[in-house]
C-alpha cells in the first residue's frame, strides 16, 4: 500500500485516472445491486402477469426484464412505500398501452388493438399490469430498505481532493435546469468539494404539459408546480432574475424580485438552462393586446379573463358585442396552441349552464395557424384527425393564415378581421435573449452553439442545454428539438459530463432517440405517435380515448412527487362528477 501511494505521488497524472476507475467501479456495483433488487421484485410481481397474460413464459420474462429496468432507473427514497406503489402502478398503465395494445400484437403479426373491441379484449390484462406495477413498487421498496439495513447504503464514488470547493451554477429552473441539478446531486453524492447553485425566476418547477388544464379549470394551479427547494437537497436555490453573466471573471449577477442590490455568484462551471421567451416578431400591438402562455401566472390570467368575458356577455344585450366577448382567438397550431384551444373550448361550453343568457352558438374558439395542417410535430393523418375532432366540438380553424396585427376588441388576420376580446399568443418562441447579450456564438434563432458534449466552445466549464441551446445529436448529427423529453435527457448527460470534466474523465456525446409525442385535443380525446425501440424500430400512431388515457397515465407518472400526483388525480376524478369551477383565482399583478 505504501509503495502504491508513493507511486501515485511520484506520478500525479495517475490520480485522475484512479479516481475515474474507482468511480466507474462504484457506479457499476450500484447498478448491479439495483438490477438484482428489481429482478427479484419482478419475479414476485410476475404472479399478476402470469394470471392475466395468455403466454405465461413471456409474462415471466417481461416481468423480470421490466423489474430489472425499474430497479436500475428508479431509486426509491427510504420507506417511501406509498410513492413507490403509486409511481410503479402509474408506469404500468403506460406499459400496458405499449405492450398489450401495440407491441405484443405486432410481434404476433396482428394489427394494434386500439379500437373499441381490441381494448375490450385486452382489458383483463390492464388489471394484471396495474397489480404487477403495485407489487413491483412495494417489493422493490421493501428489498431496497432491507438491503440498505443489511449491507449499508449504496457506495458513493471516491471524493476528489480539492483545496477549494468547485462551484457549479445553473441558470434556469425549468426541466433542463432542474434535471441537471438533480443528476449532479446524484452523481456527486455527499461530496463536499463540489457545490451546486440554481438561479431561477420562480421557486417551483412548472409541469408545462398540464398547463392547458389549468387554463381550462381542470386542475388547480399549485398542483402542477413542485417547489425547487423540496426536490433539491444539496443545491442552493437563489430566487432571482439573471441580469448579467461575466464569462471572463466567471461571475453571475442576479436581481432579487423584491429589489435591492444584485447578488453576485462566482462559478467554476456554468450551465445555461434559461429556456425560451415568446417571440412577437417585433409587433408591439400583438404583444400589448395578447396573453402569453408560458407560465403558471399566464394560465391563471387567461382563465380569469375568460370568466370575466362570460360575466360581461351575460349582461350584454347587443348580440354583436356579446359574441365579441365570447370569441377567443389562439394564434399558433403547435402543441401549446392546440391543447389550449381544446381546453378553453371545453371550459367555455362547460360553464354555459351558469350563464342563462348565453347560448352555445355565441361561443367561438378560433385557432389561427400559418400552415395547412395543425400539429406539425405529428404525422399529417394525426394532425387531420385532431382538426376534425376539435371542429366536431365547435372549434373554428383559420389555416394558412397569420395574425398580422391586433387592437383592443379586434384581431387582424392577413385576410380578414375577427371581433374578439381575447387573443392568446403561442405562435412563436425564441431562446432567452441573455444568450446574445453574453457574447456567445448563437444560431439564427439566438440559441447558443454547443458541441456534441453540450459544452460551449471557447469557454472552459461553460455549458448549455434545453431551449436556449442549439443541441445536435452526437450520433445522427441532427438538431434536437427543444422539447421536455430532450431537455430531461440532456440534463442527465450534462451532469455526467460535468463530473467527468471535474474528475479528468472522458466526456460522452449526447444522443437520444425520441420516444414520440402525445397531444390532448380536448374532451377525453388525444393524438399520439410512439417510436418503438429496437428491434422493431417503427412509429405507431393512435388516437381517441386510448391516446387520452395513455397521455394521463404517462404524464401523471412523470409529475414529480407523490403529493402532486395524488392532488392531480383527485382533480381529475372530481372533474368527472362535477362541473368546472368558475371562481376566479387570485391574480397577483
Amino acid at each position: 500500500m505504501q509503495l502504491m501511494e508513493q507511486e501515485l505521488k511520484s506520478h500525479p497524472s495517475l490520480e485522475p485516472q484512479r479516481r475515474l476507475e474507482t468511480g466507474e467501479a462504484s457506479s457499476l456495483n450500484r447498478y448491479v445491486r439495483r438490477a438484482a433488487i428489481g429482478t427479484a421484485a419482478g419475479l414476485i410481481a410476475s404472479i399478476a402477469l402470469v394470471a392475466t397474460q395468455p403466454n405465461r413464459p413471456l409474462a415471466i420474462l417481461l416481468a423480470l426484464a421490466l423489474g430489472a429496468l425499474y430497479g436500475m432507473v428508479v431509486r426509491p427514497a427510504p420507506l417511501a412505500y406509498a410513492d413507490s406503489l403509486f409511481t410503479a402502478a402509474a408506469l404500468a398503465v403506460a406499459v400496458w398501452g405499449v405492450m398489450s395494445v401495440i407491441v405484443l400484437p405486432a410481434l404476433a403479426g396482428e394489427p394494434p388493438r386500439w379500437d373499441v373491441e381490441g381494448v375490450r379484449a385486452v382489458f383483463p390484462e390492464f388489471a394484471g399490469w396495474i397489480l404487477y406495477g403495485a407489487i413491483l413498487g412495494l417489493t422493490t421498496q421493501a428489498f431496497a430498505d432491507g438491503v440498505n439495513r443489511v449491507m449499508g447504503p449504496e457506495a458513493l464514488p471516491r471524493k476528489p481532493s480539492a483545496a477549494q470547493a468547485t462551484s457549479i451554477v445553473i441558470l434556469g429552473g425549468g426541466f433542463a435546469g432542474m434535471t441537471t441539478a438533480e443528476n449532479l446531486e446524484r452523481e456527486f453524492g455527499a461530496d463536499p468539494s463540489v457545490t451546486f447553485t440554481l438561479v431561477s425566476d420562480a421557486n417551483a418547477l412548472l409541469f408545462t404539459p398540464m398547463l392547458a388544464e389549468v387554463a381550462g379549470s381542470s386542475l388547480e394551479p399549485s398542483h402542477i408546480s413542485t417547489p425547487l427547494r423540496t426536490s433539491l437537497h444539496r443545491t442552493a436555490v437563489v430566487r432571482g432574475h439573471v441580469t448579467h453573466v461575466d464569462l471572463e471573471t466567471r461571475c453571475v449577477r442576479a436581481a432579487s424580485p423584491h429589489g435591492g442590490e444584485d447578488q453576485e455568484i462566482p462559478f467554476h462551471h456554468l450551465v445555461f438552462a434559461l429556456g425560451s421567451v415568446s417571440n412577437y416578431f417585433g409587433n408591439e400591438n400583438i404583444r400589448n393586446c395578447s396573453f402569453d402562455f408560458k407560465s403558471l401566472l399566464d394560465a391563471i390570467r387567461i382563465r380569469n379573463h375568460v370568466i370575466d368575458m362570460f360575466e360581461c356577455a351575460d349582461r350584454e344585450t347587443d348580440p354583436a358585442i356579446k359574441k365579441e366577448f365570447l370569441t377567443i382567438v389562439i394564434a399558433g397550431g403547435g402543441f401549446a396552441g392546440v391543447e389550449l384551444a381544446g381546453a378553453l373550448n371545453d371550459f367555455a361550453r362547460g360553464i354555459l349552464a351558469d350563464y342563462p343568457h348565453l347560448r352555445s352558438e355565441d361561443v367561438n374558439v378560433t385557432l389561427v395557424h400559418a400552415r395547412d395542417l395543425i400539429l406539425p410535430e405529428l404525422s399529417p393523418t394525426l394532425g387531420e384527425y385532431a382538426r376534425r375532432s376539435m371542429e366536431a366540438r365547435g372549434v373554428h380553424f383559420e389555416l394558412g393564415r397569420r395574425v398580422m396585427d391586433a387592437r383592443p376588441g379586434a384581431v387582424m388576420l392577413d385576410n380578414r378581421e375577427i371581433a374578439a376580446r381575447t387573443l392568446v399568443w403561442t405562435a412563436g418562441t425564441a431562446p432567452n435573449p441573455l444568450m446574445r447579450e453574453c457574447g456567445l456564438k448563437v444560431d439564427k434563432r439566438g440559441a447558443a452553439l454547443v458541441d456534441k458534449n453540450l459544452a460551449i466552445a471557447g469557454y472552459k466549464g461553460v455549458w448549455a442545454l434545453g431551449d436556449c441551446a442549439a443541441v445536435v445529436d452526437g450520433k445522427t448529427q441532427q438538431p434536437c428539438p427543444p422539447t421536455a423529453q430532450f431537455a430531461l435527457r440532456e440534463g442527465r448527460a450534462l451532469a455526467r459530463n460535468i463530473k467527468a470534466a471535474i474528475q479528468g474523465g472522458k466526456l460522452q456525446p449526447f444522443h437520444f432517440d425520441s420516444l414520440g409525442a402525445l397531444c390532448v385535443v380536448g374532451h377525453h380525446t388525444a393524438a399520439a405517435e410512439l417510436n418503438l425501440p429496437w428491434p422493431i424500430r417503427k412509429s405507431v400512431r393512435f388516437s381517441g380515448l386510448l391516446a387520452w388515457f395513455m397521455w394521463r397515465g404517462i404524464y401523471l407518472s412523470k409529475l414529480p412527487g407523490l403529493e402532486r400526483k395524488v392532488r392531480v388525480l383527485i382533480d381529475w376524478i372530481i372533474e368527472l362528477f362535477f362541473p368546472r369551477d368558475i371562481v376566479q383565482t387570485i391574480d397577483l399583478k
